[in-house]
């Protein structure tokens, strides 16, 4: 069983930073690790993934530039450092872990915490 706690989210003005944070524990996760959103009245989506067998990242389109995903082996923790944010940005945010990306929604999630960034 892997537990993933999410930290971190906030409320921020446009422009502003925040870093997310994802704890995982349990015995065995995945090589794929990533960060997902859902705002309000749409479908969740990609935003940021990571392979701890150091794989290549890679964003969605919107977040290029803003956002960049890391993790800390040692502390099982992944990261979302969010610079410039935009009101566009709020949503919930999940973080997941799978053996592949293409397995992920099958995989383990965290309960999610919420970013609004203000106008």
């Amino acid at each position: 069983q892997v537990r993933l706690v999410e930290s971190g989210g906030g409320l921020v003005q446009a422009g502003g930073s925040l870093r997310l944070s994802c704890v995982a524990s349990g015995r065995i996760f995945g090589d794929y690790m990533g960060w997902f959103r859902q705002a309000p009245g749409k479908d969740r989506e990609f935003v940021a993934g990571f392979s701890w067998s150091g794989g290549p990242t890679d964003y969605l389109e919107s977040v290029k530039g803003r956002f960049t995903i890391s993790g800390d082996r040692a502390r099982n923790t992944l990261y979302l450092q969010m610079n410039n944010l935009k009101p566009a940005d709020t949503a919930i945010y999940y973080c997941a872990s799978s053996p592949t990306k293409t397995t992920v929604d099958s995989g383990f999630w965290g309960q999610g915490t919420q970013v609004t960034v203000s106008s």
